[in-house]
Order: structure tokens, then C-alpha cells, then sequence
């Protein structure tokens, strides 16, 4: 598994994320929204729209963090792929991400802006290769990684899962 993981980041030339995993940008948008088109959360101009490729294995995590737009997943191939939720009222959901449809996966999710999101895989000795489509497009400024402490003091009822998905 690790020897095609390997192979995966050099074909498609990913680098480290600072979640976790490995990405690349493959899409961003000529057009923009002006920053006064947008809600005051967002510090600027934004795309229209971006998108990249993620790959996660099962011997690393995505790291809880969150972003201020709607991103959506799709699955390319690999193991199943669990994206796990905390929406700001508190409730936590575990999205299954894959091809297996008799048992309840979609090969497409999309996290809602403003929520803490993670990944990891479902089993031992997979990845998974998927793509991340975000818009308003994407930007660093926009990205904030989750403080352990912090997110288990407003979240205490899930300390077992942020534990696991934060560093």
C-alpha cells in the first residue's frame, strides 16, 4: 500500500498537506468575487472556484479544521474514506466516502461552510485517493486547524474523536 502511495504522489506531483495527507491544486478559477460581493468573514477577492486532489492513507489523519466555504468531496479510488463532522451546533457526523453503495457510501459528499471537519480511512493498509471542490475558491486565509484544547472545551461530548483526529 505504501509503495502505491508512493507512486500516486509523484505521478500526480502532490506535496504535503499541513492537515495531513498530500495534495495539488489542479483548478483555480480566472474569475473572482470581489471581496465586497462576499460575507465580511472573507479578508479578500476569492475564486470562483478551486479544486484539488487528496490522498490519505490509513497510517496518517486530516487533521480537524475547518474553512469558511461548502467543500465537496468525490472519490476517485481506494479504500473508504471517513469525513467526520462537527457542525457548530455540536452535532458530529461520520460521512462515508466510497464506492460501496450496499453499504451506505456515495462516491460524493460536500461539508457545509463553517464546520470542523476531518478524514481518516476506514481500514488498515488503504489510502484514498479523492478530489476536493471548494467555492468560493479556496485561499489559505480562509483555513484554520483546530486547536486540541480548545475544540474539546466547546465540543466535550466528542473528546474520544478529536482526540484521534488532532495533534
Amino acid at each position: 500500500m505504501e509503495r502505491k502511495v508512493r507512486e500516486i504522489v509523484e505521478r500526480l506531483a502532490l506535496i504535503p498537506h499541513p492537515e495531513g495527507g498530500f495534495y495539488k491544486e489542479t483548478y483555480r478559477s480566472s474569475g473572482s468575487i470581489a471581496k465586497e460581493a462576499l460575507p465580511s468573514n472573507f479578508s479578500g477577492d476569492r475564486n470562483y472556484c478551486t479544486a484539488i486532489y487528496f490522498l490519505l492513507s490509513s497510517s496518517h489523519f486530516s487533521a480537524f479544521h475547518r474553512i469558511q466555504q461548502d467543500e465537496t468531496w468525490h472519490h476517485y479510488e481506494g479504500g473508504t474514506l471517513m469525513v467526520h463532522i462537527i457542525h457548530p451546533t455540536g452535532d458530529y457526523e461520520c460521512f462515508h466516502l466510497g464506492k460501496n453503495f450496499d453499504n451506505g457510501e456515495a462516491p460524493q459528499f460536500t461539508v457545509p461552510a463553517g464546520c470542523w471537519f476531518g478524514s481518516s480511512l476506514r481500514n488498515e493498509n488503504e489510502y484514498s485517493l479523492v478530489g476536493c471542490t471548494v467555492s468560493p475558491g479556496f485561499d489559505f486565509a480562509d483555513f484554520e486547524l483546530a486547536d486540541r484544547d480548545q475544540l474539546i472545551q466547546a465540543y466535550p461530548d466528542h473528546q474520544k474523536i478529536i482526540t484521534d483526529l488532532t495533534r
